[in-house]
């Protein structure tokens, strides 16, 4: 199969849900020398795109867009421990969970597979995450970015208690916090002094790509 046979493949195996058949493609892509990098971001995080467009324009459902991030990991899962980044860097550590109170994990699972895409490593500390877990994370993994994800107003007072917590371990400056889920405005992120959220996952995926540039290698040391 040609390179962009096999890409093409890996995307239209994320957007019909068939794992099997991205795990095959994520094989062959490799086996073929494609960059795993190219084969994550062309092949299967653009599925990934084309789902989530889909599902804001009501073409597609969430258990289709499960059925795709099930796919897409599958591809991951061969394609992750291939992947080289620019100039031998280490990949930037992502700390991601859902608010205290919040069993909600659906918005923060396609967040992660998005972030998982641009190369990041995710620590997934799961829905209903105690206040304090997500510093005890962050100084535990060196993390670059902490998502956290509420979809209930009764549980976005534990955003702002998660953010002072950064700020009373001395630890703000070293991160950047990005804040979602469907309550959650950029104003109300500004206001409780997190650095920014947005309104969907590639947006939130491509913002925290950018955004870790800015910030020093050294700061944990």
């Amino acid at each position: 199969m040609e390179e962009s046979e096999i890409i093409n493949g890996l995307t239209n195996a994320v957007v019909n849900g068939k794992k099997d058949q991205a795990v095959e493609l994520a094989n062959q892509a490799l086996a073929a020398g494609i960059e795993p990098y190219k084969a994550v971001i062309e092949g299967l995080a653009k599925g990934m795109e084309i789902m989530g467009e889909k599902y804001d324009c009501k073409q597609a459902f969430m258990p289709h867009l499960l059925m795709a991030s099930n796919a897409m990991y599958g591809g991951m899962d061969v394609l992750t421990p291939h992947m080289k980044l620019e100039g031998g860097a280490k990949r930037a550590v992502l700390v991601i969970g859902s608010a205290e109170g919040d069993v909600h994990d659906i918005g923060k699972n396609l967040v992660k597979t998005m972030m998982s895409a641009m190369g990041f490593e995710a620590i997934d500390l799961g829905k209903d995450v105690p206040i304090g877990k997500f510093t005890e994370a962050a100084i535990e993994n060196k993390a670059d970015v902490i998502s956290v994800s509420t979809l209930m107003t009764s549980t976005m007072d534990n955003m702002e208690k998660i953010v002072k917590s950064f700020t009373e371990k001395g630890i703000r400056d070293k991160v950047k916090i990005i804040v979602g889920g469907a309550p959650i405005t950029p104003d109300y992120a500004a206001e409780i002094g997190a650095d920014t959220s947005k309104p969907d996952a590639m947006e939130a995926a491509k913002w925290a790509k950018e955004i870790v540039k800015d910030l020093p290698d050294n700061r944990w040391s």
